[in-house]
């Protein structure tokens, strides 16, 4: 995955948005992943690195510093996921948290939350790599 770098005279959506809201945003997002019954089983119980890799990840996907590639090496994102059972019932979950941080991150502007959402569903369509249980598909 490579960053959907918006060239709007703002800038891109991390030049936008600013590092301050963006680890606001993780911060929300992350109060919220382990009360979710189809997201806590596949997160750790410390979600302290987590956190960390997500924004170090998100803030050159927006179009930031590569802070992942310079702490963690290449994303690989799908790849490193797939230890995980992400089914389309978990990435929605994934997606509705991150629709309730960004609901509840007021520093991002509305047009920029739009964005991130749309990015994000995307990149949440990609991690899915197994079907439902009892699915047939």
């Amino acid at each position: 995955m490579t960053a959907p770098i918006s060239l709007s005279e703002g800038g891109s959506v991390y030049d936008r948005v600013g590092p301050e809201a963006l680890a606001r945003l993780i911060r929300r997002f992350y109060t919220l992943v382990p009360q979710h019954p189809d997201l806590a089983p596949i997160f750790p119980t410390d979600l302290t690195l987590t956190a960390e890799k997500q924004l170090a990840f998100l803030t050159g996907f927006f179009g930031g510093p590569p802070l992942y590639q310079q702490r963690f090496g290449h994303p690989r994102l799908r790849a490193r996921h797939l230890p995980f059972e992400i089914t389309p019932r978990r990435a929605r979950a994934w997606l509705a948290c991150m629709n309730a941080a960004l609901r509840d991150t007021p520093e991002i502007p509305e047009a920029e939350a739009r964005e991130i959402y749309a990015a994000l569903a995307r990149v949440a369509v990609h991690m899915v790599n197994a079907g439902e249980p009892g699915s047939t598909e």
